[in-house]
């Protein structure tokens, strides 16, 4: 059994209880094979406009390297690299989720505080000194962009750590331990 998930047209997204599946679109350039787009190569965007849209507003770090950054993602979270199958339209993408992950479902609250990580815990530490603190000046001693600091600031108040009292200017943070 699977839940479809309706994403810009033509993209198909499908949730398995043990797996990712989605399907994209793709035509290889002349002369492409599998083992091309697997391995280190050139970019041909099929449509260039749209991939320098995206490219411009920061999005696109790289050309060519979509494959491997969700290669290396896999491997720095310890799970399986994902099965890639091609056919005449397009490129199915299969996730298989690891037994850490499917784990992690039967207790997300428990499963998520183990691994907080280090960017959380330094924010705490700053944030018991001084509560006040706004996302510019904690992400400035922690080496840390804007929205990383916004994304572990999301998680702590999303495991119940961190609740934001006032506003954004005024306001301050109330640590719950």
């Amino acid at each position: 059994m699977h839940r479809d998930y309706a994403v810009t047209a033509p993209v198909q997204i499908r949730v398995y209880e043990d797996r990712l599946v989605i399907w994209n679109p793709a035509v290889f350039p002349e002369g492409w094979s599998q083992q091309t787009l697997v391995g280190r190569h050139v970019s041909h965007p099929y449509n260039p406009d749209i991939s320098n849209t995206f490219f411009r507003a920061g999005e696109i770090e790289a050309w060519g390297r979509g494959i491997e950054r969700i290669f290396a993602a896999c491997r720095k979270a310890g799970t399986p690299k994902p099965r890639l199958r091609f056919d005449a339209g397009g490129i199915w993408t299969e996730f298989a989720f690891g037994p850490d992950y499917l784990e992690s479902l039967k207790n997300p609250v428990s499963a998520a505080a183990e691994t907080l990580g280090k960017t959380p815990d330094r924010i705490l530490d700053l944030l018991k000194n001084k509560p006040d603190l706004t996302v510019p000046e904690m992400a400035a001693p922690l080496g840390k962009s804007e929205s990383a600091v916004n994304r572990a600031l999301q998680r702590l108040q999303t495991l119940g750590q961190l609740r934001r009292a006032g506003s954004r200017k005024s306001g301050h943070w109330e640590i719950n331990l």
